[in-house]
């Protein structure tokens, strides 16, 4: 009976760790999308989430950076983007929902390139 028991307490905890593991955009104000406009300083293909960071006029005369989260490389590659999908020295406009802390930080739900290009969050029919 002791070992059944050990068992099945080494199942539950084996099938918790993945839903421990991620975590969700509670940091972020999605519920509101606002836009920025600036040069790619950065693009990160990376796990768990891909990062841009963008440099923007700061209306002073100077320069701000911001760090924009994107979705994993897996999901974004299954949609078109890839690792060489955004270059510096690139303008883009992103829309994207600002950090609830107020700093420079933001998830992305979707980059305007100056060619025209659309790179979306997510696939049509999701």
């Amino acid at each position: 009976m002791r070992v059944r028991a050990l068992l099945t307490l080494a199942a539950v905890l084996a099938c918790t760790a993945p839903i421990a593991s991620h975590h969700s955009n509670s940091a972020y104000e999605v519920e509101k999308v606002t836009t920025l406009k600036g040069v790619v300083k950065e693009w990160k293909w990376s796990n768990p989430h891909t990062w841009l960071h963008l440099t923007v006029d700061d209306g002073k005369g100077g320069t701000v950076e911001w760090a924009l989260e994107g979705r994993a490389p897996g999901v974004l590659g299954r949609i078109g983007w890839d690792r060489n999908v955004l270059k510096p020295g690139e303008k883009v406009t992103v829309h994207m929902s600002r950090a609830k802390d107020g700093s420079r930080v933001g998830i992305i739900a979707r980059v305007d390139k100056e060619d025209g290009t659309i790179l979306g969050n997510s696939a049509p029919n999701q």
